[in-house]
């Protein structure tokens, strides 16, 4: 236990600039609070008393503004970056090196049973504020961008921006986006046509009445 603290505690001493020591970041850091309280409930809930583990989590939740459920698998040298707002869901999972900012959902989609909630795979970067939504996996060394919705899966070492998110790099080279805009419509593009169609025709319209009436 206290070997795996030490891995949580280098991690975020070795990407968090304003981490001075080991022992501010033991005794001040709410996203390490956080996941020491997780691993407690996490134990409670592989051991099926789900009460308590659920207690320790929603107890969590209050200290620390960061809700994990207890059920979530999350290895370790994880940093969870300031954290307030950070939701992470009963069947998400979170690999080895992860970054996670503040505002982030791995959320579910449903009320279906089963794997709801995302897998992150290792070295995983998720901006603040994105929601990563669905039963799919992150590839390793991915990367989110603040305020991204991902919907769908992500290859490793890619690039996420947008809602929805679509990648834009993989790995050191930039992705090019398709837009054939026959095979790929654009419903909001579309009806914006169709009205302004429709306003050059009625401009029309009432130039030619002007026209008649002079």
């Amino acid at each position: 236990m206290f070997k795996g603290l030490r891995k949580d505690i280098r991690a975020i001493r070795e990407r968090d600039p304003a981490a001075r020591n080991s022992m501010e970041v033991l005794l001040l850091y709410s996203g390490l609070h956080a996941l020491i309280y997780y691993r407690f409930s996490h134990w409670f809930y592989k051991h099926k008393m789900f009460f308590i583990a659920r207690f320790i989590s929603q107890f969590a939740r209050f200290c620390t503004g960061i809700e994990i459920h207890p059920g979530a698998k999350i290895a370790r040298g994880v940093l969870i970056d300031h954290g307030a707002g950070v939701v992470i869901g009963e069947t998400a999972e979170v690999g080895e090196g992860c970054t996670i900012y503040q505002g982030v959902t791995l959320g579910g989609t449903g009320k279906d049973k089963g794997k709801r909630h995302p897998t992150l795979g290792k070295n995983v970067m998720v901006g603040s504020g994105a929601k990563i939504l669905g039963p799919f996996k992150v590839g390793d060394n991915a990367k989110i961008a603040a305020g991204a919705v991902v919907l769908e899966p992500i290859p490793a070492d890619a690039t996420a921006v947008g809602v929805p998110a679509r990648v834009v790099r993989q790995g050191n080279k930039k992705v090019t986006q398709d837009l054939d805009q026959v095979h790929i419509p654009d419903p909001v593009s579309q009806e914006l046509c169709k009205l302004l169609m429709k306003i050059e025709a009625l401009e029309n319209r009432v130039k030619e009445l002007e026209d008649s009436r002079n």
